[in-house]
This record gives C-alpha cells, sequence and structure tokens, in this order.
C-alpha cells in the first residue's frame, strides 16, 4: 500500500506531504513525491495528518480493568488493544513485587504470547517483560506491598534471567544488587534504578556495573539530603547529571509537574528522556472505579491510579499520546522531538532501533497517524491497522 500526502516524521525533519510505501510490513520507501502506484496497491490519502513512528511504552502494567500479573492471554490482548488506541505499537508488559513462582509465570505466559498469531494482530505487540520488583527499598515503595520486597538474592534471581525479560527495576544500594546489575548487563537486559533509596555513591557503583536507565525519574527515588552536616546527592541527581543514563518519565501532568519536566530536559536533552505510561489496570476506566495492583486496592481519581487510601500513587491512568502532548505544550518541544522520546529514545534501549523508533526504508511498518492537533486517528503495527478513530 501507499500512504499518500501525509506530513511524515522523520529522524532529521518532518516532510511536509509526503508519501511512503509499505510492502510485506515493512516501509519500503519514503518520498516527498508522488509514488506510482503499482499493480494491485492500495493508495490510502492522509492529507493534513500526520504520520510519525510508533511509540513504544517500556513500562505498562494494564488497562480497562485488566492487568499483566493475571497472565493471560486474554488479559494481554486487552491491555495491547487500548493502548493501541493511544499510538503504541510495541510494549513492555511490566510486573510488580511477587513471589517469584508469580513472576515465572508471567514471564511464561508473555513469551507464548509474544510468540504467538495473536501478537500484534488486534493491538501493540508485546516486546518482553519489564520486572518492577522485588529488589526495593521499603522507604521508597510506592503501591507496592512491604511484604513483597526483598533483598538480591542469586539464587531466586537467576530464574529471572529470562530472554523475554527486558528490563528490571531494583534499588541498587541493597545488599547483593550489584552482582544482579552486572549479571543484568551482560545478558542485554537494561538494568534499571528505581524504588530505591540510594546515595550517590551507590547509584555510581551501579553505574560502573552496567546500570544506564532510570525508572519514571522524579517518582520514587532520592533525591538530595543532608548526611550529617553534609548536602549530599541522591538518586535522582545522578541520573540527571549522567549522560549515559536514559531516564525515563510519566509526563501526564500530573505525576510530574511543568517545572520538572523542563528541568528534566533541560538537563538531558533530547536523546536523553524516554516517555512511559506506567499505566495500571485503572486506565481507560472512569473516575471513582476501583481496581487491583497484584493485593493493593486501588481507585481513580483526578486523572491518575491512587492507592485506595489515597496516600499513594498507584501508576498512572495515561496513554502515550498524552504524554507526547504534554512535553510539546509544557517544555515547548516540537512534535517530532517529543515523538522521538516515545519512538526511536526507547527503541534504543531496547536494541531494537534498526527496526524500530523511525519512519525509515527497511524500517517495521509500526506507525501512528495524528491528526493536527496531536490526536490519534490510526495505529498500524507492521503494515496492519489496528484502531482507527472514524471520528478524527
Amino acid at each position: 500500500m501507499i500512504l499518500a500526502g501525509a506530513h511524515l516524521i522523520l529522524p532529521d525533519r518532518t516532510v511536509r506531504a509526503g508519501h511512503l510505501r509499505v510492502e510485506g510490513g515493512v516501509i519500503a520507501d519514503v518520498s516527498a513525491s508522488p509514488l506510482a502506484a503499482q499493480a494491485g496497491e492500495e493508495t490510502i490519502y492522509l492529507g493534513g495528518f500526520y504520520v510519525a513512528p510508533g511509540f513504544i511504552d517500556l513500562h505498562i502494567h494494564g488497562a480497562l480493568g485488566r492487568d499483566t500479573m493475571e497472565a493471560t492471554a486474554d488479559a494481554f490482548d486487552i491491555i495491547c488493544g487500548y493502548h493501541a488506541a493511544g499510538g503504541t505499537t510495541g510494549l513492555c508488559l511490566t510486573t510488580i513485587a511477587a513471589p517469584v513462582e508469580q513472576l515465572v509465570s508471567v514471564m511464561a505466559a508473555a513469551r507464548e504470547y509474544k510468540a504467538g498469531e495473536r501478537n500484534g494482530q488486534t493491538g501493540a505487540r508485546v516486546l518482553g517483560v519489564h520486572l518492577e520488583g522485588p529488589y526495593f527499598s521499603p522507604e521508597r515503595r510506592g503501591a507496592h506491598l512491604p511484604g513483597m520486597l526483598r533483598n538480591p538474592d542469586p539464587a531466586e534471581w537467576r530464574q529471572l534471567l529470562d530472554g523475554v525479560v527486558t528490563q528490571m527495576t531494583l534499588a541498587p544500594e541493597l545488599p547483593g544488587a550489584l552482582a544482579l546489575i552486572a549479571a543484568l548487563a551482560e545478558r542485554g537486559i537494561i538494568a534499571s534504578v528505581g524504588h530505591s533509596d540510594a546515595w550517590d555513591e551507590d547509584v555510581a557503583a551501579a553505574f560502573a556495573h552496567g546500570l544506564r536507565h532510570a525508572t519514571h525519574t522524579f517518582n520514587c527515588m532520592s533525591s538530595s539530603r543532608r548526611r550529617g552536616p553534609y548536602r549530599v546527592a541522591g538518586v535522582l541527581e545522578f541520573v540527571l547529571s549522567e549522560p549515559d543514563i536514559l531516564c525515563e518519565v510519566i509526563a501526564d501532568g500530573r505525576h510530574v509537574s511543568p517545572t520538572l519536566l523542563q528541568l528534566l530536559c533541560r538537563a538531558k536533552g533530547l536523546d536523553g528522556i524516554a516517555l512511559i505510561t506506567d499505566a495500571t489496570a485503572g486506565a481507560g476506566l472512569p473516575s471513582e472505579s476501583r481496581f487491583m495492583l497484584g493485593e493493593t486496592a486501588c481507585v481513580v481519581r483526578d486523572e491518575v491510579a491512587l492507592t485506595a487510601d489515597g496516600a499513594a500513587l498507584a501508576g498512572s491512568t495515561s496513554s502515550m499520546i498524552r504524554g507526547v502532548r504534554t512535553m510539546v505544550e509544557v517544555c515547548g518541544l516540537s512534535l517530532g522531538e517529543a515523538v522521538q522520546m516515545a519512538s526511536l529514545n526507547p527503541a534504543r534501549a531496547l536494541g531494537l532501533d534498526g527496526r524500530k523508533g523511525s519512519i525509515a526504508p527497511g524500517m517495521d511498518a509500526d506507525m501512528v497517524v495524528l491528526t493536527a492537533g496531536m490526536a490519534v486517528h490510526q495505529t498500524w503495527v507492521a503494515g496492519k491497522r489496528v484502531y482507527c478513530n472514524a471520528g478524527s
């Protein structure tokens, strides 16, 4: 097929009224001039719309009352279908702190789903599993149950170093964490600091062992504080100051204030930020809806997810397009710059930037079609349309 007349958001520029050809689920040609249709080739006119690389969400728990921890293909279908409507074409199903047997069960279900025919047919494609926990600081646990937190034990974590795992979030100050970080880095799994009360020397040691990523920056991480009479940096200051660390951020306009988002942009630059949703089962549910995050009762309120007592955030109810809009409106980024944070940067983190994350010949035809008002009109996965908002 040919997508004709759309504004194409390329890695280095936007081509006005451009054209692209898709063959066999791959982008075959990108042109500023019209492409002649071949025999049997469909032409879809998208004048006035933008075509961007599909968004990749590194950190997503659920949607519409369904959760990754269910470990079922039906739950994965609903999660992937819902988030495709937000422009997401690839995602990493994310766990919570839980017994190792339950985590292994989720990994097995995700591995089977990822390899199966249902993956990417009616929604975003599952790219792998992000293990968020269980090796967290009790002081920065967020909505994770304290009874599920523990120190890294090689006899346990060796069961989790599976090929389907893309990322593990952990607190590097815990006893045994450095050996785990080194093992993750050796296997090409993203080692990410999060839910951590570390001092900056703890994070520096983790960086030396291969840590290159920060989970939901600003949320559930230590920052500058006094140690005796001296002011010492925490996780936040280390990850902001280290150019080789990619910082996730939940840009829903609630988790992180406008001033902090602007600080992040100025500290990390265009290449140093990955937009995530951290969406939980509350995503897509009406306000005051109740849902569960593992064994924790939660509620949707004020466009976020909270524990039922209102004491802590419990992930988000966001979509990736909401994060893109926030970065444009709050931080003054161009649409192309914000799209990079939602597509190419996470693709690079996963080592998939040779196939995903940009509109270019040879790349997977994972695309999102946006209106001039930054709403999702269509989402395509491997050249197949998996979402269409006919009213946009």
